[in-house]
């Protein structure tokens, strides 16, 4: 999947602005953003739901939104909320999507007898929909979504409203899929899920503003992250967030992991200012994590325009 210049405007409101991305095949590739960032929109553009203002996109060799017809029977579709008839039972359910993806009867048996056991609905296939836990709609959500056995799946938050437990499954399973040869592009605002991710964009206010594998992303924040044991860190917290620099301070149990938008002497520039202040503390360079990149690529960027979901 590719995309170059891709832009959607409402109005004067500029929801996505001039995105290039690139999707391998058969990788899970995430997308971060803030509510807001222009996720959504993004991905109704790539699978041919929603038509962009300007740019080109091409998915599985097809020109979107010229082509999204033909796409239409290649690519699966998940939305945050669940979108299945919850007064049919599971095999209902996963019925009907076979019949609209035009399967013959005997396949979308034989899919659905397979996708039962795989995603754990054995003796609850006469089950109503709307009687399952979050964790079961989710996963029966996502059997529907793959019922053809698409090349390419979009996912958009599809764990928003599930436990964590659910949602280590959840993942279990798309890397299943993508081991399989299915590519799939995920939106999401769980760090832990980010980390997941073969690979990685973070969107903000409609513009790409961050592109790689985790590690790479992380790599590039290295001496940037500072924890801070201080006796006093709520008044810690307060000063440091004054230092001209510093982009973040969050406090995580008794300490404050700090993050400075300059990679030089971030240490000794912190903690010449709490001795400064007053405040005993000790003072280190921390591993930067995706929270960290969240923060410097979004933070880090001057408040000009507002973008849409």
């Amino acid at each position: 999947m590719r995309a170059r210049g891709l832009t959607k405007r409402f109005g004067e409101l500029v929801a996505v602005d001039d995105v290039d991305l690139t999707v391998p095949k058969a990788h899970v590739y995430g997308f971060l953003g803030p509510n807001g960032s222009g996720k959504s929109t993004t991905i109704r553009m790539l699978c041919g739901l929603l038509t962009p203002s300007a740019g080109e996109i091409e998915v599985l060799g097809l020109k979107i939104p010229e082509q999204a017809e033909k796409l239409r029977l290649r690519i699966g579709y998940m939305t945050q909320r669940f979108s299945l008839f919850e007064d049919l039972s599971v095999r209902e359910n996963l019925e009907f999507l076979a019949a609209v993806q035009g399967m013959p009867k005997q396949d979308s048996k034989r899919r659905i007898d397979a996708l039962v056991e795989q995603y754990h609905f054995r003796g609850r296939e006469k089950q109503l929909a709307g009687t399952m836990s979050g964790g079961q709609k989710q996963r029966l959500a996502l059997a529907g979504a793959v019922i053809h056995e698409p090349e390419l799946l979009f996912l958009d938050e599809p764990t928003s409203a599930v436990d964590p437990e659910s949602r280590r499954d959840f993942w279990e399973k798309l890397f299943d899929l993508a081991d399989a040869g299915t590519t799939i592009l995920v939106s999401t605002h769980y760090m832990d899920e980010a980390e997941r991710c073969h690979r990685l964009a973070i969107l903000d206010r409609g513009a790409l503003v961050a592109d790689g594998t985790p590690v790479e992303l992380t790599a590039e924040l290295e001496g940037r992250s500072v924890e801070v044991a201080a006796e006093q860190p709520r008044r810690a917290q307060k000063m440091l967030m004054d230092v001209p620099g510093v982009l973040s301070v969050a406090q995580i149990g008794n300490s404050l992991r700090v993050l400075t938008g300059e990679d030089s002497d971030a240490v000794q520039r912190i903690r010449a200012a709490l001795s400064q202040a007053g405040l005993q503390a000790e003072v280190a360079a921390s591993q930067p994590n995706l929270e960290d990149v969240f923060v410097s690529a979004t933070r880090g960027r001057p408040r000009e325009t507002e973008a849409a979901e």
